[in-house]
């Protein structure tokens, strides 16, 4: 129930006036006889809608719309409920309405609102009273249902009957409208109220198509069975509802709610489709747009909305992660936990189709084009989207998403603010007469009052001992935002609360880490970065060496502890200059995007390299030996290596490209990330050419890696074309036999393989294997994988017997120096099924291959490529066995999964597909190739 939907009904009859409520834009529902008095239809009919408490109220003039006044007066008998259409619309925020149909025999709690007669005094305008209670559904009434409320007023002297006005209350069980209020009990003194069962009016014809094409955005005429026990019904996921994923931020204090910023909001809702809050402000956040969007998310959940996603958006992959979670904790059939991208397309499939109601924020949106896939829909308009973002770009306007500017502070606001800020921290003695000058000297920008208010809380300033402070400091200011980058004049006041505010943190640093602490912070992903990087030893010998020393003659600082890094976090985020929130790791040390901007234009220059180099240093540190395992740290850390790499300029790249920016891509390929990976080292491709050159070892890995990429998607011409360059140039300048030539030849011979280039593979192949055993001995790692490869050319040749004797050596050397179960063990193990299954040795291929699968699926996760390829391959012995039921259902996993994965298109799909076309014709083939040579990415 919305109070803001409550409507006063007045007639001008002998009753006066009853109660209804807001279904649609012109819509009202509400009791038949509060508009059909002595069977005669009200002359005149007018609407109140609002509620004195929650906004404006809005009077309309209206009519009867359903019953038809024109086919005549109701017989007696006919349902007590009538609809009325307002003269113009009302706009009106929140969703649609929802219905409900009663079951089960235990009561029901209910609520509603009214305008009963015994709410008002004598003379005095109707007031609203809250109805509550019980709905015994077993009892019966002559209308249909009886509702007990714990407040059953007495009789009235006058006689007028205590409950006259309340007809035509809306009353909700669970958040869902199931009946209208009609009438009370004379055989209990009038005390007891009586309801129409709404679902009765919505199975009529015309009272349900007048709801359906005027209720609001998103209305249908479907009812949700409701027990006193379940709640709504869940629409066939699992949850119990309401379901919160985030978590929605928590508004700020003071918060401001913004009224007229609303009313656009709600305004571009009404048209349908997704919201799309941006701002004016140019450089950076700050004027609020989060935080009003976690104010909806709060509304929502109080609204009885069933489902509230809050998403951080400056990276897709933060969605599908966020998405994944949401799909998991609704329980939705095919949600595995393995393949966030899956269960993400899962959760979106749900959206579009379900009738419960549901929000989802996507928060601070930076590449548009990367989130086209990720955009909810609701085909049923139960759902809406609402986005934020700092770029104003029209790719953000299509499909139906309209855009709302968000401006600063109207004056009135920004004064509320301030006085609501220093009121409720105790500290209203600062508040003085230069109130109004203070918040226009600020911009009147949210966040600029947020770091003036800490700013005096924490030095006891009043308002006009800050004020001159702020306009009587004397610093660079024109250098700090350049006039480009400030087309509204707001940039130097924030900039130069920020600059008071470190003075402040200076002064109460006793660590003398803390600039230092925010200078790093300000080169992560705002996103935020993970606390764990504090406790690295990079991290803290950079700030052992370049702390202020708090002992006046020091000439030394002692090392720095993990501890001492934490209270320096915390004490910037006491002075709201970051966020340092454990709880949220790996991503628990936060910084808005304006702060770390202006932080980052007030390096002194020569201090940027190591800094730098020190943050590149402790993302190596904390990244994992593998990625699986910890695909959330993972993804935090490419966010971070990627904002680094953007801030720090060109800094990685001297005197050789930084290890990080390696790993990251790394990254990318062991999570399978193709298309991403591809742009990924094509751009560091480019960028190692132009700042080593061609010939650079560094490019020559670039490229390797980018050849590596295409290799993964299936793109093996371009991979071959780029691997023969690789190797030709490390010929060139390194040798024939210099490791790196000859991992350059170990690739491409793996290409080769790939295009079915068998003869040229197993030339190169022996020759690699030749030369890493005369310079790298027989068990050296690399060796190990030349001679595995080497077996899977022979085996693809058809040499099974040497490709047997080669793949069962490896495997029993990979054994004995790696052990049973690492990644190269497992490949090992996998091509000794394979060759057993060419020669026909089934049942002991058949026995190997399901313990792969079944490590792989636990090391690897389900739907990893790895785990599709063991999959397929122990189809294929099943297939070679005679288990074709098995084999058959299998495959089709492996079909389904490398279609979402590969795309439909790339080879490994393709070479399923036909294989399981041949297997279910019962045609004889070998379908599935057996596992691939191990290529060697650098």
């Amino acid at each position: 129930m919305d109070p803001r939907r409550l409507v006063l009904v007045r007639t001008g009859g002998p009753s006066g006036a009853g109660s209804g409520y807001l279904v649609g834009p012109q819509l009202v529902l509400t009791a038949l006889h509060v508009v059909l008095q002595g069977r005669r239809w009200a002359a005149r009919v007018s609407a109140r809608v609002g509620h004195p408490r929650y906004g404006d109220l809005v009077h309309r003039r209206a009519q009867v719309c359903w019953p038809d006044v024109d086919h005549g007066i109701p017989a007696d008998d006919a349902l007590d409920v009538a609809l009325l259409w307002l003269d113009e619309p009302v706009p009106s925020p929140g969703g649609p309405v929802r219905w409900g149909r009663l079951g089960g025999v235990t009561p029901v709690p209910f609520e509603g609102a009214g305008f009963p007669a015994f709410a008002a005094d004598d003379g005095s305008e109707a007031q609203v009273e809250y109805l509550r209670g019980d709905l015994p559904v077993v009892s019966t009434g002559s209308s249909g249902w009886v509702l007990d409320c714990p407040v059953w007023p007495a009789p009235r002297g006058d006689g007028t009957r205590p409950w006259a006005g309340a007809s035509g209350s809306a009353i909700f069980c669970h958040g869902r409208l199931v009946g209208v209020a009609v009438e009370d009990d004379r055989a209990m003194g009038w005390r007891r109220l009586h309801a129409v069962p709404v679902h009765e009016a919505l199975s009529l014809p015309g009272f349900a198509d007048l709801v359906d094409r005027h209720g609001h955005p998103g209305t249908t005429t479907a009812t949700e069975e409701l027990t006193a026990g379940s709640g709504a019904a869940a629409g066939g996921a699992e949850a119990m509802w309401p379901v919160e994923v985030g978590p929605v931020p928590p508004l700020a204090s003071a918060f401001q709610p913004r009224r007229l910023l609303r009313e656009q909001v709600d305004g571009a809702r009404v048209g349908g489709g997704s919201v799309v809050l941006t701002q004016v402000l140019s450089g950076g956040g700050g004027v609020g747009k989060t935080q009003l969007a976690a104010a909806y998310a709060v509304d929502a959940m109080k609204q009885g909305v069933d489902l509230v996603v809050w998403a951080t958006a400056t990276e897709s992959q933060q969605v599908i992660t966020q998405y994944a979670q949401a799909a998991a904790r609704l329980r939705l059939p095919g949600v595995s936990g393995q393949d966030p991208e899956a269960d993400a397309r899962t959760l979106l499939e749900w959206l579009a189709t379900t009738r419960q109601r549901w929000l989802v924020v996507l928060d601070d949106i930076a590449h548009p084009t990367a989130l086209n896939r990720w955009w909810p829909v609701s085909r049923t308009g139960t759902g809406w989207v609402l986005a934020t973002t700092r770029l104003k770009d029209a790719r953000l306007t299509g499909n139906g998403r309209t855009r709302v500017d968000i401006d600063v502070y109207t004056p009135d606001e920004a004064t509320a603010y301030l006085r609501a800020r220093l009121t409720d921290d105790d500290t209203d003695h600062l508040l003085d007469g230069h109130v109004p000058s203070l918040v226009e000297a600020l911009g009147r920008l949210p966040l600029a009052l947020s770091h003036a208010a800490a700013y005096m809380i924490n030095e006891e300033l009043t308002c006009g001992a800050y004020l001159k402070l702020l306009t009587n400091r004397r610093t660079r200011l024109e250098q700090l935002l350049p006039e480009t980058a400030d087309t509204e004049g707001y940039g130097r006041q924030i900039t130069t609360t920020l600059l008071l505010t470190l003075d402040a943190v200076r002064t109460a640093d006793p660590t003398g880490l803390a600039l230092l602490v925010l200078r790093l912070s300000a080169h992560l992903d705002p996103s935020g970065h993970p606390h764990a990087l504090w406790a690295t030893p990079p991290l803290l010998d950079y700030l052992s060496a370049h702390r202020t020393p708090q002992t006046a003659g020091t000439a030394t600082s002692p090392q720095t502890t993990a501890n001492e890094a934490h209270t320096a976090l915390r004490l910037l985020h006491r002075y709201a200059l970051l966020t340092c929130d454990t709880r949220d790791e790996p991503r628990a040390v936060r910084i808005h995007a304006l702060t770390a901007r202006a932080v980052r234009e007030n390096i002194p220059h020569p201090d940027l390299p190591l800094l730098a180099k020190a943050a590149a240093d402790a993302l190596l540190h904390a990244w994992p030996v593998v990625d699986q395992p910890h695909t959330d740290l993972a993804t935090a850390l490419r966010a971070n290596s990627e904002a680094l790499a953007e801030h720090a300029l060109d800094h990685l790249w001297h005197p050789e490209g930084h290890p990080v920016l390696f790993r990251a891509g790394e990254s990318l390929l062991d999570a399978g990330l193709i298309d991403a990976s591809t742009a990924y080292w094509e751009n560091m491709t480019a960028d190692s050419e132009r700042l080593l050159g061609d010939d650079h070892p560094n490019t020559h890995t670039t490229r390797a890696n980018l050849a590596t990429s295409h290799w993964q998607a299936g793109r093996t011409s371009a991979a071959i074309t780029i691997e023969e360059r690789v190797l030709a140039d490390r010929e060139r300048l390194l040798g024939d036999h210099h490791p790196e030539t000859l991992t350059a030849r170990a690739n491409l011979a793996a290409s080769y393989w790939q295009a079915a280039r068998t003869d040229e593979a197993i030339e190169i192949y022996e020759q690699v294997v030749a030369d890493r055993e005369r310079l790298l001995g027989d068990q050296h790692y690399e060796t190990l994988i030349a001679r595995g490869n080497l077996a899977a050319c022979y085996w693809q040749a058809g040499r099974n017997d040497e490709a047997i004797e080669i793949h069962e050596q490896v495997l029993a050397d990979r054994e004995r120096l790696l052990g049973d179960h690492h990644p190269e063990t497992l490949t090992a193990r996998a091509n000794v099924a394979t060759s057993y299954w060419q020669a026909g040795r089934t049942d002991e291929a058949i026995e190997i291959q399901e313990q792969v699968l079944a490590d792989r699926e636990r090391l690897l996760g389900d739907h990893h490529p790895e785990t599709l390829t063991a999959r397929a391959n122990l189809a294929s012995s099943y297939r070679q066995a005679g288990r074709n039921d098995e084999a058959i259902n299998l495959l089709e996993q492996v079909v389904a999964d490398r279609q979402r994965l590969l795309g439909d298109y790339h080879p490994n799909t393709l070479t399923a597909r036909i294989a399981l076309a041949a297997w279910r014709g019962h045609t004889r083939g070998n379908g599935e190739s057996g596992e691939q040579p191990s290529e060697e990415p650098e």
